[in-house]
């Protein structure tokens, strides 16, 4: 079920799309175990100790409620004109080549470079 909000959004991506623009969507997606090594490797790095914060945690012990409200964000506000990209994100190598490799796809085909 659609909300107010999400057709809004929806709405002005369509508006954006329709100037001619682009719109690339990705959503990192890590498992809980993963999450909790970055935690506490951050918890325990001096140089690292600023990227986590007690709402980090906080968030943390809501992570089933996150869950549906991203899937439900996920159904509601991919279209057509702007799809999401879930990116497997355990492995940031893996990652950051995905999301790459999904942008210089897209610029591609929206360029259609192989008629030059």
């Amino acid at each position: 079920m659609e909300t107010c909000l999400q057709g809004e959004i929806n709405e002005f991506e369509n508006i954006i799309v329709g100037t001619g623009a682009t719109i690339l969507k990705f959503w990192l997606q890590i498992d809980k175990d993963a999450q909790l090594e970055r935690f506490k490797n951050r918890q325990n790095n001096p140089e690292k100790i600023w990227k986590i914060t007690d709402e980090d945690w906080r968030n943390r012990s809501k992570w089933k409620e996150y869950k549906i409200a991203v899937d439900e964000m996920l159904q509601e506000t991919s279209t057509i004109s702007a799809q999401w990209t879930v990116v497997e994100s355990n492995d940031k190598r893996y990652s950051r080549i995905k999301i790459l490799k999904t942008v210089t796809e897209t610029l591609e085909k929206e360029l259609d470079v192989g008629s030059f």
